[in-house]
């Protein structure tokens, strides 16, 4: 006989808490083998192809697509092969209460079983069977493995050794009323927010699929629960203000997956960070031209992104101020040895920042292959939590949407940004006489806990100088 094991969405890591089925990659009915992909998900950093850890035939899907879930919910569930039953059934010996059943069929099955895990982040090994709530029936345990006390396994005393397992269910499903049943909560941060704060989560109603209990929740009831009753009721017309924007016709769309994870941090970097911007107008006629000297001289062609960031990467040598981070709690401004050099990406889901590692290592070939490989996986989709992560500085060309200047906002928790805009022919003032020059404007909005002006102008002057004669670089190098 099969057993039917459930399968929850995984933690996706980088701090990430719920994901959107995008596709599913199965149906019920489907024989899935152990690691294969059965659901295509969006989180706010990436799309991600979750594999499932088991082996057997689908039962059943939970949510539809365009469903977003929280992690720890349940996926699907897996029917396991009789095989393993077969097995499970001649280590178990007919008397076993069925706790002890149960856990003897999940070690039956590990060889169906590899670990909840993504792709590309390696498989884990079986995982440890979690303790089981025993039911309250004579018959509790297995006297031998498991009793440390009680002289007779059949005497009344015998539940006293399982008394140890009881004090820990609590933090996996808090059942302080057995004829309430379980609370609907899995993540064990909402469960200890509770607890901490002495909320009791039978008195939270659950926003989650089948009435789960969301950190959401928790908040919303604490706020609840601490707010006196006249400031909440002088609120309540407040509530009712949007409904000016519900007119007929109005489209309301979620602020969710990666629009929303842009839009919090958009919104951390304007409410933390005290930003300021300067800019300049750049004579970029001798870097066009000296890009097509290169071209032309065969070999692998080089894009005039890769030579930005080779400027980048130099100014920062020169003003490391810029290439750090604020550890707000510590009060400490963190210098960072590497330059992690992230872009700007338009995608059809929106604006992604891929990372490129150790810019400051690379040639002007390898970062044109870096930026082309990430902008087209970005563009797919396939971008992973680590190709999106651990910038120090970016880099944004904005000039590619035909816009002159900008006032970019600080990626957080970065210290700089730079903006590019369009190359057009301007008239221009070059060798003392007017002349028609490719000019650019270059902006950089940076943090001013990290430096002041003076740092800032510099930096940008020094940008804008590579950028009017690429030479200065020759210095450097």
């Amino acid at each position: 006989m099969a057993q039917v094991l459930e399968f929850k969405l995984p933690d996706l890591g980088e701090g990430l808490t719920e994901a959107e089925i995008v596709r599913w990659l199965v149906a019920v009915g489907d024989v899935v083998a152990i690691d294969q992909p059965v659901v295509e998900v969006e989180t706010a950093k990436a799309m991600v192809e979750v594999p499932c850890p088991y082996g057997g035939v689908v039962t059943a899907r939970f949510g539809e697509e365009g469903t977003e879930l929280p992690v720890g919910a349940p996926l699907l569930t897996v029917a396991v092969g009789a095989s393993a039953d077969a097995g499970a059934g001649t280590a178990v010996p007919a008397t076993a209460p069925a706790a002890d059943a149960a856990e003897a069929a999940d070690a039956a099955v590990s060889s169906e079983y590899s670990g909840n895990v993504l792709v590309g982040y390696g498989t884990a090994g079986p995982a440890a069977r979690r303790r089981r709530i025993r039911p309250q029936t004579p018959a509790v345990a297995h006297p031998t493995p498991h009793a440390t006390a009680g002289p007779t396994p059949a005497a009344p005393p015998a539940p006293a050794p399982a008394a140890p397992a009881v004090p820990a269910a609590p933090t996996a499903s808090a059942p302080a009323d057995t004829a309430a049943g379980p609370v609907p909560v899995i993540s064990p941060l909402v469960r200890k927010l509770a607890r901490d704060r002495g909320l009791d989560l039978r008195e939270v109603r659950g926003s989650g699929p089948e009435g789960l209990i969301l950190r959401a929740d928790v908040e919303r009831a604490l706020t609840a629960r601490e707010t006196p009753a006249a400031p909440v009721a002088q609120a309540a017309p407040a509530v009712a203000a949007p409904a000016v924007a519900a007119a007929p016709g109005a489209e309301r769309i979620p602020l969710r997956g990666l629009r929303g994870a842009v839009a919090d941090k958009l919104s951390r970097s304007r409410t933390e960070i005290p930003d300021a911007t300067c800019w300049v107008d750049a004579d970029a006629t001798e870097l066009m031209a000296a890009r097509a000297a290169m071209n032309a001289a065969g070999g692998p062609k080089i894009s005039l992104l890769a030579l930005l960031a080779r400027i980048c990467v130099h100014a920062l040598g020169r003003f490391p101020e810029l290439n750090s981070t604020v550890d707000t709690a510590a009060r400490e401004i963190v210098r960072l040895p590497q330059v992690h050099l992230g872009f700007a990406a338009q995608t059809p889901r929106g604006l992604v920042v891929p990372v490129v590692r150790d810019a400051g290592t690379r040639t002007a070939e390898s970062l044109t292959e870096e930026f082309a490989r990430l902008t087209e996986t970005a563009r797919q989709g396939t971008l992973t939590p680590a190709d999106l992560t651990g910038g120090t500085f970016t880099l944004n060309n904005y000039g590619v949407f035909g816009v002159d200047g900008s006032t970019p906002i600080v990626n957080h928790p970065e210290a700089a940004m730079l903006g590019v805009g369009r190359i057009i022919p301007k008239p221009w003032v070059h060798q003392g006489e007017l002349a028609v020059r490719q000019v650019v404007q270059l902006s950089l909005t940076f943090d001013h806990r990290v430096c002041d002006g003076g740092t800032a102008g510099g930096f940008l002057r020094y940008v804008a100088d590579c950028v009017e004669q690429p030479a200065v670089l020759l210095r450097t190098v």
